[in-house]
This record gives structure tokens, C-alpha cells and sequence, in this order.
């Protein structure tokens, strides 16, 4: 249906890679990744896989389908379209500080850190207070301002800071709602090896 978004959908793969016979080297679904996520972040989608947005990112796994491999839970349930899969070897070696090819639509918002240091705490966060600092009261500029504002405007609020500016690729796929991903990931590695694991995702749109 027209105006409807996209989710994402997979599991987390894993396989023994050692004192086995190939045949028994199959992949394991371990867990569905709606235990584990359960947003909806283009610019996470698009960094990881190309889907949503192309263009601020290079995808670290654009479109590569099913693995000829896939486990048979993954299997059972992938019956959508713009499915990929990326092992967590491949997320380890990713660059996680770098820089969107373009400006984020979205104001970041940062907040002051105790040692006087600036962190991000979100994307379109916060809008009611920077709607009064900017005066924007457009619905559809106060969520888009990266494309009235030039890159650098800043709003300062004390110990909160607004700025139209670019994501870095972690700040597109944070670990405030990619977290528990990563840690299973990382936990099955330490058994099954870096390319032992892997997410194999799909999409419904």
C-alpha cells in the first residue's frame, strides 16, 4: 500500500568451523533478529544494505540475496524481497567513523559530556525545544532542516547543542538500538570464529 515503510527481518546465523566434516558445517538459525531489533532507521537500513538510502553511505552488503547456504530457519520465513547477509567479520573491519557522503536531512542533537566533550544523543530528537531556538514552526522544515539550513548552523542551549550536519556511519547504525545485536554477534564469535557469523536480513517493501 502506497505511504506504508519498511521493516527489516533475519536471523543471526552461526556454524561450527572446526572437528567437523563439511557436511555437518551447516548454518544454524540462532535467533530471529526481532528479539534483538525492532526499528525502523533508513539511514541504519541503507548504511548496512542499501535499502531506503543509497547514497548517504556506501552499504557495507548491498543486496547480495540469500546465501546459497542459508539455514533452514532463515529459509522457512524469507519469502520477501531485498534480502542480504553480512558476517561479523565484515562489521568488525568496517569503518564506524566514517563520514555520510551528504548532509543529513535530520538536526543532530548533542549533549555536553563532563568532560566538556560533545556527544551525539540523536537525529530529530528534541524538537520542541530547537523548533523555539530556530524558529522554524513548518512541520515539514522542522523535520528536513538539513535541507534549509547549511551544514555547520549550529543552535547552542547550554549544556545541549542542535547542529545540521553529517552522520558518521556508527551514528547511522547506533549502538542504542543496534546493541544487542552486535553483543550476540560478538558472543558466537568467540565460539564459531568471525566468519562463523552472520546476519542475513530481508525486507517487506
Amino acid at each position: 500500500m502506497p505511504g506504508m515503510g519498511t521493516d527489516i527481518y533475519g536471523f543471526i546465523e552461526c556454524r561450527w568451523d572446526r572437528w567437523l566434516d563439511e557436511d555437518d558445517r551447516r548454518w544454524h538459525g540462532a535467533i530471529d533478529l526481532a528479539h534483538l531489533y525492532n526499528g525502523r532507521c533508513y539511514a541504519a537500513f541503507g548504511s548496512l544494505f542499501g535499502v531506503r538510502d543509497a547514497t548517504s553511505f556506501r552499504p557495507l552488503a548491498d543486496h547480495r540475496g540469500l546465501p546459497s547456504d542459508v539455514s533452514r530457519e532463515a529459509k522457512a520465513d524469507s519469502d520477501a524481497p531485498g534480502a542480504s547477509w553480512i558476517t561479523w567479520a565484515e562489521l568488525v573491519a568496517a569503518d564506524w567513523e566514517e563520514v555520510a557522503n551528504e548532509v543529513d536531512e535530520c538536526v543532530h542533537e548533542y549533549r555536553r559530556n563532563p568532560d566538556g566533550t560533545w556527544e551525539m544523543h540523536g537525529r530529530n530528537s528534541g524538537l520542541t525545544r530547537f523548533a523555539e531556538l530556530s524558529g522554524v514552526d513548518d512541520p515539514h522544515d522542522l523535520y528536513r532542516a538539513g535541507r534549509t539550513y547549511a551544514e555547520g548552523t549550529e543552535w547552542p542551549d547550554g549544556d545541549r547543542l542542535f547542529r545540521i550536519g553529517r552522520l558518521r556511519r556508527k551514528d547511522a547504525v547506533p549502538d542504542s538500538e543496534w546493541g544487542s545485536v552486535w553483543s550476540v554477534m560478538r558472543t558466537l564469535a568467540d565460539l564459531h570464529g568471525d566468519e562463523g557469523v552472520r546476519l542475513v536480513v530481508w525486507f517487506d517493501a
